[in-house]
């Protein structure tokens, strides 16, 4: 919790510096502060404790010092003044999408703005484009913005919401009282958001239980503490919901509460096609109960194989259980590497060594480096120069490992007109060339799409990354005709990556599945920038299963000779 509350505390301080137009070193200092801060695997609190914050890394002095004094009182002297002079509808208006430091200044000032309602309003009746250099289209554009807020801050990012799930989860699966435990609705089922949490036990004990999980430590607010359930709003102002149930029922209730909606409807259809009845709490015919313990005597009741949570969506998979096709979709052990990881080269935090010493833990035969290439200079993009050394270092690297090798790759931007930022000899020496758009996202759905389509008609153009650019909760994808793109894909020989952050997940789920259905290959990357953020594979499976994709499907699921043959095809 605390690592996350900092991480905060560090963007909200660079978000008023940036209105405050300060140096942007000071600025991307505490972003990046706050990102090796919420990506740390142990709590801060471990480190302050033990007297090791300026080990980690991006934290120094100043940092340190802001960490130490929260811990001890719960603020940061230094950001409460900057809140006195910087009124609250400025912070409002840098969470829209497309509204930067400057333009939010301007609206505040020139139009008297003093909050997010009156903004929508002076956009509505066209007094924003009134202003000098404002236009039409930035008035449809903040309006876009504000609808986009509303929508994200109605659900939870699942980044957000999975690890308090299974921190609750871990802490009742403690409880003597507890027997069978799992997480339960669209967070089961690995939505990229959800609405709130579900949690379904089952316990002789059931008050016992509830009244434990009314009073963990995550909890803000008790919304409703009964005898079979209770309802609870978390420090981080998400809704959890616990039902406690019998053994005989668990399975039936899993399946009624994990849904979709829309899966449940047809397997209670089903249910009385065979002249039986499907609720939560099991599976009869007539009075007597049939089925309900486990979700596989559920589904077997009705005729059904079991169908994995992340497909229950009324998209087919009904259909392909009945005919015997349901896929089988990629596990968390079939990868055998990471495709996307940032090293100190660029913006990510650890060294070349680093990260291959925790791709060596995790398990894993390879991880791909791919650092930014040198127009993204706010991410210190490589220059060809300090590419060429990085590629030495990795040699050098390999020649001393037995069983695991860094992949020499690069994150190349694809600029405006779909070139990309290498020369091609400098291409040619990379193992696997990402490409992705970084820049100019309001470009229109034709000029977008040729832009990527260009890119991928490159040679070297090994995967194309984050193909959309959405940012889950704080950016929409930006105009583009992904049908076309992955027609483009399978025509050129481009793989298509899933990156796995979770505030991306991007393929997402139904692309994934146009993608496999056009014989596009796949590839699950991390976006890792903080060694804990590799564990942020388990979000691509979950979006690879949700798009029904096998192991087959994805390249990571090969050895490192595999992979690198099958995307060589296309140089050849």
């Amino acid at each position: 919790m605390k690592n996350r509350e900092i991480a905060d505390l560090f963007n909200e301080i660079a978000d008023i510096l940036e209105l405050r137009a300060e140096n942007v070193f000071r600025v991307n200092a505490y972003r990046r502060g706050a990102q090796n801060i919420e990506g740390l695997s142990r709590p801060i609190e471990d480190s302050a404790a033990e007297g090791t914050l300026l080990d980690l890394p991006g934290i120094g002095k100043d940092l340190a010092a802001k960490i130490g004094e929260y811990l001890e009182s719960g603020e940061i002297d230094y950001l409460n003044e900057l809140r006195k002079e910087m009124p609250q509808v400025l912070l409002d208006m840098l969470r829209i999408p497309g509204i930067g430091p400057k333009t939010a200044v301007r609206l505040q000032a020139e139009l008297g703005i003093n909050s997010l309602e009156e903004l929508k309003h002076a956009a509505l009746e066209h007094r924003i484009r009134e202003l000098p250099k404002m236009k039409a289209k930035t008035e449809e554009n903040i309006l876009k913005g504000l609808e986009f807020l509303s929508r994200a801050s109605a659900r939870t990012p699942i980044g957000v919401a999975l690890p308090l799930a299974e921190r609750i989860v871990d802490a009742l699966a403690e409880l003597p009282e507890v027997q069978k435990i799992s997480i339960a609705g669209s967070l089961r089922r690995f939505r990229e958001t959800v609405g709130d949490i579900d949690i379904l036990v089952t316990s002789r004990s059931p008050e016992k239980v509830i009244a434990h999980f009314t009073h963990l430590d995550d909890v803000a607010r008790i919304l409703a503490e009964g005898s079979t359930k209770g309802s609870i709003v978390t420090k981080d102002k998400i809704q959890a919901d616990l039902r406690v149930v019998e053994a005989a029922s668990y399975g039936s209730a899993l399946n009624y509460f994990t849904g979709s909606k829309e899966h449940n409807i047809r397997l209670r259809e089903i249910a009385i096609q065979n002249g039986m009845k499907l609720s939560e709490y099991g599976v009869y015919k007539k009075e007597l109960r049939v089925a309900g313990k486990t979700e596989e005597d559920v589904y077997r009741a009705l005729g059904l194989p079991y169908i994995p949570p992340e497909i229950r969506e009324d998209s087919g998979e009904i259909e392909a259980a009945r005919a015997g096709t349901l896929p089988d979709l990629v596990e968390i052990e079939d990868i055998r590497g990471d495709l996307h990881c940032h090293s100190s080269y660029s913006d990510g935090a650890a060294t070349l060594e680093e990260i291959a010493a925790a791709g060596r833990k995790k398990g894993y035969s390879y991880i791909l480096v791919t650092d930014h290439s040198r127009s993204l200079h706010i991410a210190n993009g490589l220059s060809p120069e300090r590419l060429r050394k990085q590629l030495a270092e990795i040699d050098s690297i390999n020649a001393r490992l037995r069983g695991f090798k860094l992949l020499k790759g690069s994150e190349v931007d694809i600029l405006p007109d779909g070139s990309l930022d290498m020369d091609e000899a400098l291409l040619a020496r990379l193992d696997i060339v990402y490409v992705a758009i970084h820049s100019k996202f309001k470009m229109g759905s034709d000029a977008m799409t040729k832009r990527v389509v260009r890119a991928m008609e490159n040679p070297y153009a090994s995967v194309l990354a984050h193909p959309t650019g959405r940012l889950i909760g704080m950016r929409d994808a930006f105009e583009i005709d992904m049908q076309e793109v992955i027609r483009a894909a399978a025509r050129t020989g481009t793989a298509i990556e899933i990156n796995a952050h979770p505030a991306r997940l991007d393929l997402d789920a139904a692309n994934c599945r146009a993608a496999a259905a056009a014989g596009v290959m796949i590839g699950i990357g991390t976006d890792t920038h903080v060694l804990s953020e590799l564990d942020y594979m388990l979000y691509g499976i979950g979006t690879a299963r949700r798009g029904w994709l096998t192991k087959a499907n994805i390249l990571n699921t090969r050895s490192a000779r595999e992979l690198l043959s099958i995307l060589r095809m296309k140089r050849r």
